[in-house]
């Protein structure tokens, strides 16, 4: 049986029995053919039985099947919580024979989400999957066999892109049930993540963004049976139940995100006084673009720089090359120049190349577009010189032989792209 999500999942060898919690008079009951049942696992509009014999299969809670996945030398008498992961629209598998593979899944449909499975260097020991939040952000948590955890976003085109360590020496791992929070057991501490998220956005939010305490008190060796709410359960290793409480902020602010009420958010935050609620409001305000509150946000915990960083982004009065900036702001630069160049701000791709002393990159653009190839000889001349160092690439010698600079013509160029963005 598994308790879950308002309801009680039951199975016997010949039936499943799904008891809501408003009704435990007249359960759901079906037939199930032979059940050999290893595990169930509850999500918040499905769950899943894993059958030692049959496979997977996965239910609503009105009782009606949506899929069986599978793949190619699965092996269900070795599935078992630690290696399974399962939300409202996907489950993770490790694979049965490789505990470094993992397997996709939509449970919608059953089918897998990638040609093959995805690979980590180490086995996986523990996997686990967030519940809230949109099905094109899902983030699959896992502990390898160093102890290490690491984040992915697991609906990404290219998910190993988006691979992210979060931290060492953890044991163990559970997701909030209806926030992004994350508790792991770190280094003897109990540790709480209130927007793990923060390290595809703002890696030195990551650190201020978390709360701990000593695990002492919990015994040796103790497992997260659950974090529901303001408390979070563990498990000792003598099989008793202690639970430890969780701020309630997190929740409340996140909800305000959810809501887009950022005026509550930072009304929040200004109650409370504590950094680590600043740094995840911060967090969350620069992925949805709200610049107004990750202004605020930022000063609150002394971000002066980018404070002053976000302030120049909200100076430009384009929107593309405003996100284009955002993305940059986030360290996502083949994103950045991709937003720019669908919007035709081609200048502005090839400066932030330049900028980034990405000097290959930002002639290729010129070259390709017929534009500001001056320009980006220039910017390197002039970097060649105030670091005392000579040309050495050949592709810039061939093209200053064939191309006069002339700071002036130069200047021009960039102040009529300025004008014409402007325009636009």
């Amino acid at each position: 049986m598994s308790l879950g999500w308002d309801h009680l999942v039951v199975t016997t060898s010949s039936q499943c029995l799904i008891y809501s919690t408003t009704n435990w008079n007249t359960p759901l009951i079906f037939d199930l053919k032979g059940l050999t049942t290893s595990a169930i696992l509850l999500a918040k509009k499905l769950f899943l039985i894993v059958d030692s014999v049959q496979g997977l299969s996965v239910y609503s809670y009105e009782g009606r099947m949506i899929c069986s996945p599978k793949y190619s030398g699965i092996r269900t008498d070795s599935l078992n919580v630690n290696n399974i992961a399962i939300s409202s629209d996907t489950l993770v598998l490790v694979d049965s024979r490789d505990s470094r593979a993992y397997h996709v899944f939509d449970v919608n449909t059953g089918r897998e989400l990638t040609d093959k499975p995805l690979y980590h260097s180490q086995e996986l020991m523990n996997v686990a999957l967030d519940q809230y939040g949109s099905t094109n952000e899902r983030c699959l948590g896992f502990v390898d066999k160093n102890n290490d955890l690491f984040l992915v976003q697991i609906r990404h085109s290219n998910p190993l892109t988006k691979l992210k360590k979060l931290g060492g020496m953890v044991t163990t791992i559970m997701w909030h049930d209806t926030t992004n929070m994350l508790s792991a057991l770190q280094d003897g501490r109990f540790t709480v993540w209130y927007y793990p998220r923060a390290v595809y956005i703002d890696t030195e939010l990551l650190p201020q963004s978390k709360v701990f305490k000593d695990a002492g008190e919990f015994g040796k060796n103790p497992e997260i049976a659950s974090f529901l709410g303001h408390h979070c359960t563990l498990r000792r290793s003598d099989g008793s139940l202690v639970s430890t409480a969780v701020s309630p902020y997190p929740t409340i602010l996140q909800n305000y995100v959810s809501k887009t009420s950022w005026d509550d958010a930072v009304r929040l935050c200004r109650f409370v006084k504590d950094a680590a609620l600043w740094a995840s409001l911060a967090a969350m305000a620069t992925a949805a673009k709200e610049l107004n509150t990750a202004e605020i946000a930022y000063a609150a915990i002394n971000e002066t720089e980018k404070v002053e960083y976000i302030s120049y982004i909200k100076d430009i009065s384009n929107k593309a090359a405003r996100n284009a900036e955002m993305s940059l702001f986030c360290k996502q630069t083949a994103e950045a120049e991709g937003t720019l160049l669908q919007a035709g701000l081609v200048y502005r791709a090839i400066r932030l190349n330049v900028d980034l002393f990405r000097w290959n990159r930002a002639l290729e653009l010129a070259v390709k577009h017929k534009t500001h190839v001056d320009t980006v000889l220039a910017y390197k001349q002039k970097y060649l010189q105030d670091f005392g160092l000579e040309e050495s690439d050949n592709v810039f010698l061939q093209y200053s032989k064939e191309i006069s600079v002339d700071w002036t013509t130069i200047q021009n160029k960039i102040n009529m792209e300025l004008e014409s963005e402007r325009g636009k």
